[in-house]
Order: C-alpha cells, then sequence, then structure tokens
C-alpha cells in the first residue's frame, strides 16, 4: 500500500492575472498618472473625480435652462499606426477629442464632458499616459471636463505595443438654439482651415508613404524642419471656440465638421432638400500634405475631395457673411469665402457641386 505524500506548508503556486497578460497595478499606475490632467480639466457642472463607476455632471450648474442633451463617439483610426511606429502618442489623444467635439458644436451644442476608451494587449503607462495627457489637453482647450474612461488590458487581442482608442463626449444645447437653423438660398459658405490631414484618410496616407518608400523618420517633403511622421501626425483642429462664439453672437445658420467624405460627402448633410452648396475650388490654397499626396499617390482630385478635407476643416454657413467674417478675423482667424448655396427644385436632395476645381499640382 503507498502512503499518500504528507502535506506541504506552502501551496503550489497557481495562476494569477499578472501572469495571463493582465498588470492590474500598471493600470493603478496609468489611474495615478493622468489624475492631475483629467483634474485640470474641470469646469462648472462636474462632480466628483476619477475612479467611481460612474460620472456626474449636473446641466443646471453648467447653466443651462431648457438643454438638449447632444452625444458623439469617434476614434482616431489608422493614424494611430503612425503613432505606435513612430513613436509619438502625444497628440492622438486631442485628435481623439477633436474629433467628437467637433461633431458637437456644428449642432450648436457646447461639449460638457468626455470619455475615453483605450485598449491594448499590454499596458505600457508612459506611452499610454502621453495619450491620455493629449486627451486632457483637447479637453481643456475645447472647455469639456475628462471625467472618465476605460483602460482596457487584453493580452492576445493585440499586435506588442498596439493599442486602439475610443472617444465619448456630450454637449448640451439650449432646446430654442440647435443648429442647422433657417439654412437657405443666397447663405455664404465660410471655410476654416485645416492643421492637416487631421484624423481622416488614414489608410490611403500611409499606403502612399508606403508607395514612397519614405521612412517615417525622413526629412518631410512638403514641410521644412520636420520628419514625415511628425508633419503628418499634426493634431486635428479644434473648432469649438470659434464655432460657439458666432453661434452666441446669431452670426451663424449652420456648421459642417469636414471630416471622412470630404466636402461633398459632409457639407450636404447639415442642408435642407432643395439647397446646393455652389464652392468654388480655386479660393483656398491647397495646403502642401494635399498636393504631396495627390501626387505622389497619383490620385485624382475627385478622390481627394472625398477621402480628405484638403484645406477646409470647417465650413460655416452665415446669413450676414461681413459680420461673421469680421468677427472671426477679430478672433485670430483667417476665413475664407468659399461659395453660395443656391435654390434647386424643393424635392431636390441636398448637394454640392464645384463651380471651379480645386488644384492639386500646385
Amino acid at each position: 500500500m503507498t502512503s499518500a505524500p504528507p502535506p506541504s506548508s506552502t501551496p503550489p503556486a497557481g495562476a494569477t492575472y499578472r501572469d495571463a497578460g493582465v498588470d492590474i497595478e500598471a493600470g493603478d499606475a496609468l489611474v495615478d498618472a493622468i489624475k492631475p490632467a483629467a483634474k485640470a480639466t474641470d469646469r462648472p457642472g462636474t462632480m466628483g473625480g476619477l475612479g467611481g463607476f460612474g460620472a456626474l455632471f449636473d446641466l443646471k450648474a453648467a447653466g443651462f435652462a431648457d438643454p438638449v442633451l447632444v452625444s458623439c463617439t469617434d476614434g482616431v483610426g489608422t493614424k494611430l499606426m503612425i503613432a505606435i511606429e513612430s513613436g509619438l502618442h502625444e497628440t492622438v489623444g486631442i485628435d481623439l477629442v477633436a474629433m467628437c467635439v467637433n461633431d458637437l458644436v456644428v449642432q450648436g451644442a457646447e461639449p460638457l464632458f468626455f470619455l475615453d476608451y483605450f485598449a491594448t494587449g499590454r499596458l505600457a503607462v508612459e506611452d499610454a499616459a502621453k495619450v491620455v495627457r493629449g486627451i486632457a489637453q483637447g479637453c481643456a482647450e475645447s472647455g469639456c471636463a475628462l471625467v472618465g474612461g476605460e483602460t482596457a488590458e487584453m493580452p492576445g487581442m493585440y499586435a506588442a505595443g498596439h493599442y486602439d482608442l475610443a472617444g465619448f463626449s456630450v454637449g448640451a444645447a439650449e432646446r430654442a438654439a440647435l443648429l442647422p437653423n433657417a439654412i437657405a438660398a443666397g447663405d455664404t459658405l465660410i471655410g476654416l482651415s485645416a492643421s492637416g490631414v487631421h484624423s481622416n484618410g488614414f489608410s490611403l496616407v500611409r499606403a502612399i508613404v508606403a508607395r514612397s518608400g519614405l521612412a517615417w523618420n525622413a526629412p518631410c517633403p512638403f514641410a521644412e524642419g520636420q520628419t514625415l511622421a511628425e508633419a503628418l501626425m499634426t493634431p486635428t483642429r479644434l473648432y469649438v471656440k470659434q464655432v460657439l462664439d458666432l453661434h452666441r453672437q446669431g452670426l451663424i445658420q449652420g456648421a459642417a465638421h469636414i471630416t471622412g467624405g470630404g466636402l461633398p460627402g459632409n457639407l450636404p448633410r447639415v442642408l435642407p432638400a432643395g439647397l446646393t452648396a455652389a464652392i468654388d475650388g480655386a479660393s483656398w490654397q491647397i495646403p502642401p500634405v494635399f498636393r504631396w499626396l495627390a501626387q505622389t499617390g497619383q490620385v485624382d482630385a475627385d478622390e481627394m475631395l472625398k477621402v480628405f478635407n484638403c484645406g477646409i476643416g470647417m465650413v460655416l454657413i452665415a446669413r450676414d457673411a461681413d459680420a461673421a467674417l469680421a468677427a472671426l478675423r477679430t478672433a485670430g482667424e483667417s476665413p475664407v469665402v468659399i461659395g453660395k448655396l443656391e435654390a434647386s427644385t424643393p424635392d431636390t436632395p441636398a448637394g454640392l457641386r464645384f463651380t471651379t476645381h480645386p488644384d492639386f499640382t500646385g
């Protein structure tokens, strides 16, 4: 008869979450690292701080009498691949915020708060902190509070060093002040410049860069003093203050954020049936980055216009164009009149046509 082994004074080591690839302590370290940046985004209406199961916001304390909530969600897309491959993580958080809050303001809504979702296979605290500090910077510049988020560490879901981002923003507008409002034939279309490619079309951008044979750290062929990655990682412009200031002065009837789909895909979204946006493509200078992309990738003008903003990141629709232009210039903008709204038959879907095509040959 075989006797049983004596009981061990130390139990055998069992599986742990860390062994499986999830480091709870790293997540806690990230929260501690970003708390000051998040706290700096507090605004009237914010209640509590990071760490709760949900974030609270007091609309009455924010000054609203008859509010309508407006919500948006978006990501940064494959622009993240350039951040990952180049190690430039500082500005993608600004992109994330901009892609959400710029959509809020075109509806006349003031951004109130923002939440982020950061997912990765293995959490690199330093890189993640850079991303979230960028999110906090974008929130601070937009006047909205970073009230929370989620960091998900999921081994096996992502390649080493890779991560993904999603953003969620909520804003509010007084019911009587929602946009668009009373857009009509004869209204003027005013363009605000883009900072670059913003956060759309990067699958095509990356394909063109691969075709060029240039490395991310190569000198940029269209922006002196920068590497190619640095130039392409220029963050999306935040248009919150410009749009809200004009809206509060009663100087705009509508606005369109020019994202994926370009001018043809976005401007008609805010127009009522029976109106066409007649755009003069020669009214603004095509930025060098878009000329380089068009020429290097042999991309035709129509494709460029339906993929990229091509230099116009926001379009404002104004009845009193002179007053709107003057207010924008006083605020430091360099606005350009890019066209007019024209009437068609009442049952014609809203549309867009170019009276002159933009020139990408430069």
